[in-house]
């Protein structure tokens, strides 16, 4: 057994046992103590991997490879689950050491957890990150309703606490009612924002081109850092995944997620989360099929990326 707990019932593309020499791992982090509607995000990794159990047998159509041979899931990871101090205390070192290990894809949960992923990756990598963050929320709040945290306010403490290239962050999708001072904030630290309403009717490589060489040029200019990505899956249009505790109407089609991963599926990523699937919400578990799909084109990009082309 590894030196971090798990829980191991559950099996992400049916890999490996956990523990084995792999490239690449999957972890749940199943806590949704800082949500602020509907909560049942702790159910999310359960849901994913469930959702993932279709895509075990075949190769990406694109990527033309399957992660199984380099992948293992450690499972959930053994968290408190009262208290967002308590489980930041838990989950960073278990982080750490998991990072040193293996290339994460990590499975919310709320968006609380990418703050200590984030710190987590600062300790490992000893340098501030790119992050590609999708999301119809900007969370960039200075508070979570009095609260000094929560998974509204993520991405302003990492800013603050300089875990990120301020100039490398780049939102997608961001459409929610919120004062124009949290809206902006990305922009005023000199990152990049693509809101819905700027994406809508793009879907085609050739038509989310403008987005996808914006993002390379930025992260070029600044010498091409690590990049972190972080999928809240109500980055989505309700219509594709109403399984989520913040839904906001006029999202992205999943065809648009999947395009702009596999466009920039050549980036150097350094790990991944897919957050605030809530499955009680769900119908038809159309959340959890898309978020165990983006996981997969994610991780395929990857190993697709290390392949050498005949």
């Amino acid at each position: 057994m590894s030196d971090f707990a798990f829980l191991s019932d559950n099996g992400f593309l049916k890999a490996g046992a956990p523990g084995r020499a792999t490239r690449f791992a999957v972890a749940g982090v199943a806590w949704d103590g800082a949500t602020t509607n509907r909560p049942g995000a702790r159910l999310g990794p359960r849901a994913i991997r469930q959702a993932s159990h279709m895509l075990c047998d075949g190769l990406h159509p694109l990527f033309e490879v399957a992660p199984q041979p380099q992948l293992a899931d450690v499972g959930d990871l053994l968290l408190p689950n009262t208290s967002l101090q308590a489980l930041r205390a838990a989950l960073e070192p278990m982080a750490v050491r998991l990072i040193q290990r293996h290339h994460m894809a990590w499975l919310g949960g709320d968006h609380s957890i990418t703050l200590s992923l984030l710190r987590a990756y600062r300790q490992h990598l000893g340098r501030p990150l790119a992050v590609i963050h999708f999301d119809a929320h900007c969370d960039t709040w200075r508070d979570h309703f009095g609260e000094p945290s929560g998974h509204g306010t993520w991405v302003w403490e990492a800013m603050q606490e300089g875990l990120v290239i301020d100039a490398c962050f780049t939102q997608l999708g961001i459409r929610s009612a919120g004062h124009r001072q949290a809206r902006e904030y990305v922009q005023h630290r000199g990152g990049r924002v693509f809101t819905a309403r700027q994406l809508r009717g793009l879907a085609s490589p050739a038509q989310l081109a403008p987005v996808t060489e914006a993002i390379r040029n930025r992260l070029a200019a600044h010498g091409n850092p690590p990049v972190y990505l972080s999928l809240d899956i109500d980055a989505l249009d309700p219509a594709y995944a109403p399984g989520t505790g913040t839904p906001e109407p006029g999202g992205l089609s999943s065809n648009q997620v999947l395009t702009l991963l596999e466009e920039l599926a050549d980036l150097p990523f350094v790990g991944m989360d897919c957050v605030e699937v809530a499955p009680p919400f769900d119908h038809a578990e159309l959340t959890s099929q898309a978020a165990a799909h983006f996981v997969w084109t994610y991780l395929c990009g990857r190993i697709a990326r290390a392949v050498p082309q005949a």
